[in-house]
């Protein structure tokens, strides 16, 4: 296949000055767009049906020979090809090693009709959570726990910002994501007849205590405030993650695996 890449080697070209500003919300939002980076990363975009706006390869990554089937593929889906120089990739990262591929996706809405609470699935409610490396890590854990999908309620970070894209390692193309208020929210649950237990210091079993074999959603509050009290209340069960003491709470992306691993393995995995 006769694959034509653009080249480009000003800083000041628009779509080099879009790629950069990708890492800021208002240009993401303006342009409906995100980056990801790796040829792994964007490989795994392609196969699940994301659709490439933009595929940018640095001089040193077209010498690779894994590099030529990815331009083909992105290109049979009408990817615009591009070549630029090691130095721009880094600028475009902010990196000093950039990834030798990199890429701009069409984002894709985060509408909660498009989650079935009547899967019967275990699903996960994140409420204002504001970290996006929290965020991509947690997607990670979903996907590899099999949740049926994940829940961003009312003011919470960006799962298309850099840094939850880097951190979900792939994830993100893989799990069904979606962003409601948490009115939308508990209507969607009560339509499935969805058992939604909470993380919480005010928990009176420990999380092995709940049954997770029906259909459930695990809510986990914001970092530092945790959930409201009128959001716990609502609530079919509170739990604890036992602690020895020393540290006073877990991360919120390791409370969230501890928490998604205990309903997956009650699941027996599947």
């Amino acid at each position: 296949m006769n694959i034509h890449l653009d080249v480009i080697s000003s800083a000041s070209n628009p779509l080099i000055k879009t790629l950069r500003g990708l890492e800021r919300k208002k240009i993401r939002n303006e342009t409906g767009l995100f980056l990801a980076e790796g040829g792994r990363l964007i490989t795994q975009a392609l196969q699940q049906g994301w659709s490439i706006d933009t595929l940018a390869v640095s001089d040193s990554g077209r010498q690779r020979e894994k590099t030529e089937a990815l331009l083909a593929l992105a290109a049979e889906q009408g990817a615009r090809l591009v070549q630029i120089p090691d130095r721009l990739a880094g600028a475009i990262t902010r990196k000093n090693n950039p990834q030798a591929v990199l890429a701009a996706i069409k984002q894709r809405p985060l509408h909660l009709e498009s989650l079935d609470p009547l899967s019967g699935g275990l699903w996960l409610g994140l409420y204002e959570i504001r970290d996006p490396g929290n965020l991509g890590t947690i997607l990670r854990t979903a996907d590899c726990a099999a949740l049926a999908g994940i829940v961003m309620i009312g003011t919470c970070c960006d799962p298309y910002s850099v840094e939850a894209v880097r951190a979900s390692m792939g994830s993100l193309f893989d799990v069904g994501v979606a962003s409601a208020s948490y009115s939308d929210f508990q209507t969607w649950r009560r339509t499935g007849g969805l058992n939604m237990v909470a993380a919480s210091l005010h928990g009176t079993h420990r999380h092995t205590e709940i049954d997770f074999r029906g259909p459930s959603v695990i809510l986990m509050g914001n970092e530092q405030a945790g959930l409201p009290p009128a959001v716990e209340a609502d609530c079919d069960q509170l739990c604890r993650i036992p602690m020895r003491g020393g540290a006073d709470s877990l991360n919120l992306a390791q409370a969230s695996a501890v928490m998604v691993y205990e309903g997956w393995r009650q699941r027996e995995f599947q």
